[in-house]
């Protein structure tokens, strides 16, 4: 699995998780630059995810909806605020109310930076979200966002093999 570290910090405000992949950091990179490869991934396993408009662009709005088993769908946006190809991206990360991808104010949105990093022929990989409050972090915790994520990160092993 190459999730190898997930640590929640109430105080910092941030949910960090690393992960080890046997690829060189262009190719996860790819994963991320590709809105096709990025679907395969985004979502937990039984949740795919569909990229409505994609652009690692510092500026741009990324958005999506993951699709549940019962046919649900759950919107979200990201606010791209810093690209290093192929080194990481940053972002801010928001839940939508609707297809119209429009903000839904009662969830939080967090500001998250991804890292890729060379280490003995593969990549590193740092996926750090910091939340506005402890309350905020509380709330995607309750949710069940290290489950999610983890499950998703776990992946990519088998897209980057393919």
């Amino acid at each position: 699995m190459p999730v190898t570290d997930v640590q929640h910090d109430l105080d910092a405000l941030t949910l960090t998780i690393t992960a080890e992949f046997a690829a060189p950091v262009d190719r996860v990179w790819e994963v991320y630059a590709d809105p096709r490869q990025l679907e395969r991934v985004w979502g937990p396993p039984t949740y795919p995810a569909t990229f409505v408009d994609h652009d690692l662009t510092p500026g741009a709005r990324t958005t999506y909806y993951m699709t549940s088993p019962e046919g649900e769908k759950y919107y979200g946006y990201w606010t791209i605020t810093g690209v290093a190809a192929p080194g990481g991206f940053s972002f801010d990360d928001g839940f939508a109310l609707d297809a119209s991808f429009a903000p839904n104010p009662d969830l939080p949105v967090s500001r998250n930076d991804y890292t890729f990093t060379e280490v003995e022929g593969g990549t590193r990989a740092t996926y750090v979200g910091t939340y506005a409050s402890a309350e905020s972090l509380q709330q995607v915790l309750d949710m069940g966002v290290v489950e999610g994520a983890a499950s998703a990160i776990n992946q990519i092993d088998d897209l980057l093999a393919s």
